[in-house]
């Protein structure tokens, strides 16, 4: 069975890891267009980086949750017939077991130099200016995709979801694109779609089966019917 799941906020919520965004929009106090953008970064990296910084810090003070730790065994139990596609920066799948996690949306545990397009592990501050390792330079910025860059992997995900016959989102907003198109893409290529979230999402209607609730209750049972039926 070819399966792809694609992943929210929602199922590292449990972990204890905030979605930053608040109900007026804003993300820690800044707005959007401040520390999320190409021309944030421009403008003021100082700001940038520490908000990306304290981010990265807190990762230290979470751990994965059984949702995490179940799709670790899907991917245990289908190999390369799941593709794990998450939009979140943190690492907590992989601390959960999985070992092929496609990150739309960059990590923030990885740095990408903007001279050289070298990306290398990265647990530290970025504020300062930290050299390069591949090339020297002092042109090292966060390794996640910001509001007007395009996705990570995309030719890869559009290529599995068009074959899968199981497309499952799990804790997601469905407003943001382009994954929030995803589900519509794998039905028309006649995928069974499976919506796991706290609440409906905005884009629940386009599902064909919707359970609602935490994420660390319905991805084990989830799991369990993939691989036991």
């Amino acid at each position: 069975m070819r399966v792809v799941v694609l992943t929210g906020a929602g199922i590292s919520a449990e972990s204890g890891v905030p979605t930053f965004r608040d109900a007026d929009g804003l993300w820690e106090g800044h707005r959007v267009e401040d520390v999320a953008t190409p021309q944030a970064f421009r403008r003021d990296p100082e700001t940038v980086h520490r908000f990306y910084d304290a981010r990265r810090a807190a990762l230290a003070s979470v751990e994965p949750n059984p949702a995490h730790e179940a799709l670790a065994a899907l991917e245990r139990a289908l190999g390369d017939d799941l593709l794990l596609v998450t939009q979140n920066i943190d690492d907590l799948h992989e601390r959960g077991g999985s070992t092929d996690v496609l990150h739309m949306h960059g990590r923030l545990r990885s740095a990408l130099c903007a001279a050289c397009d070298a990306r290398v592990g990265w647990d530290g501050p970025l504020l300062g200016a930290p050299p390069c390792a591949a090339c020297g330079a002092d042109a090292l910025r966060p390794d996640v995709v910001w509001f007007g860059e395009v996705p990570l992997g995309m030719e890869r995900i559009q290529r599995a979801v068009a074959r899968c016959e199981v497309f499952c989102s799990i804790g997601t907003s469905g407003a943001v694109y382009p994954a929030a198109g995803f589900v519509q893409y794998a039905a028309a290529y006649g995928a069974h779609t499976v919506e796991l979230n706290l609440v409906p999402s905005e884009g629940t209607a386009h599902f064909a089966e919707a359970r609602h609730g935490p994420a660390s209750r319905l991805v084990p049972a989830w799991v369990a019917e993939i691989t036991t039926g």
